[in-house]
Formats: C-alpha cells, sequence, structure tokens
C-alpha cells in the first residue's frame, strides 16, 4: 500500500520459520500449553507453535464476521477493541485468531496469518493524547511485535519519538503495526534507527 512505512527489506525469525512449515493437522496439546510454549520458542519453532495454536480445536470462526477466530468460551473483557482491530486486519488480508488469556500466562491478542506467514500482535488502543509509549513497553515480555490501533489524534512527533524509544528499551522488539483510519503502517527496527526516521514518518503519518 501506498501508505505502509516500511524498513529495509529484511527476513525476520518469523517469516523464516514459515517457510519451514509443513503441519497441517490440528494438535493434541492444550491451547494453555501452547501460549505458554511461545515464551519459550524461538525461530521456525516459535513459528511451528503460531501454526499449531490456529490450528487448535478451541478455535472457531467468529458469528457473522470472516476470517476471525476466537477459543469457544473464551472472550476476553476488552473484546470491543479486539474485534474493532481484528476488522481491520481482515481488511488488509489477514485471517486473525483472537488469543485468550490463561490464568498466569502472560500472552498476547492476536495471531495474523497472510499467505502462509504468521505474526504475534499485541494489542494497544490509543485513546489518550501521550500514552502510546507506556502502552507499548507494557508488552514487552508478551510479542516483539505490537499493533497499535489508534482512537485519538495523536501527535506526530510524539509518536515517533514513543515508537523510537520503544525499540530503544526492547532490543527483541520487530515491529511497531500503526493502523490508524483504513491507513496501515508498518514499522521495522531498521528503519527506525535510520537517522531520517522522524522525518520520514511524520511525513507519511501526517498525510
Amino acid at each position: 500500500m501506498n501508505d505502509d512505512i516500511t524498513a529495509e527489506s529484511f527476513i525476520d525469525d518469523e517469516e523464516i520459520g514459515s517457510l519451514c512449515l509443513v503441519a497441517s493437522e490440528p494438535t493434541t496439546r492444550s491451547l494453555d500449553a501452547l501460549l505458554e510454549d511461545l515464551h519459550i520458542t524461538k525461530g521456525a519453532g516459535f513459528v511451528w507453535t503460531l501454526k499449531e495454536i490456529t490450528l487448535h480445536g478451541e478455535f472457531r470462526p467468529l458469528p457473522n464476521e470472516t476470517n476471525i477466530f476466537v477459543a469457544s468460551g473464551k472472550q476476553d473483557g476488552d473484546f470491543d477493541n479486539l474485534l474493532n482491530a481484528a476488522r481491520k486486519a481482515v481488511d488488509q488480508g489477514y485471517r486473525v485468531f483472537v488469543l485468550p488469556n490463561p490464568k498466569g500466562i502472560r500472552t498476547a491478542d492476536f495471531i495474523f496469518e497472510r499467505k502462509g506467514v504468521y505474526r504475534l500482535y499485541d494489542l494497544k488502543t490509543i485513546r489518550g493524547k501521550g500514552s502510546a509509549g507506556t502502552r507499548m513497553k507494557e508488552s514487552i515480555g508478551q510479542t516483539n511485535r505490537v499493533l497499535l490501533n489508534m482512537a485519538t489524534d495523536y501527535n506526530a512527533r510524539l509518536l515517533a519519538s514513543d515508537i523510537k524509544e520503544y525499540f530503544e528499551k526492547n532490543p527483541d522488539a520487530i515491529e511497531v503495526l500503526i493502523f490508524k483510519g483504513n491507513k496501515v503502517f508498518s514499522i521495522k527496527r531498521g528503519l527506525v534507527q535510520n537517522k531520517a526516521f522522524n522525518r520520514i514518518f511524520r511525513k507519511q503519518y501526517e498525510k
């Protein structure tokens, strides 16, 4: 999309793992166990686990929605925000799996799948004028990809600064994905390290 901001091209661990996946049968392990495994697996094993989760028998299509799947009987209290973001992801061509939050396990919110590539995102719905930085930091330890669903008119200069600080504080961070109305921005580490990042980001975000 013309509105996307993307880093210099590179293949990350999740994309490498996706190329290696051959599993097609539902797993017999519990969904909670698979979600817990996301904290200890890396590379191809991490993506293998993502796919196992999406194949789990607990997931069912969400009634009256397209390409949105939820674990039966495990809707989160923040479900309206999750559904809002999930619909936007579907508009971008993703299948979306809304993850449950088992007691005692820190989990992200979504698995997005598109063209055989699986990615794990933690959703932060941004409503406050200066809250993006704090919300992104909350995701550290859950996943290396954050999804910001912008529900407020956020200052582009401040948001660029928040994103840069997030990458600095989280060496494992791969991507900040932003939904702003019908626009999508994908910010990766390579772009943030560009000296012209603030200018590039603001030019695109303020369009």
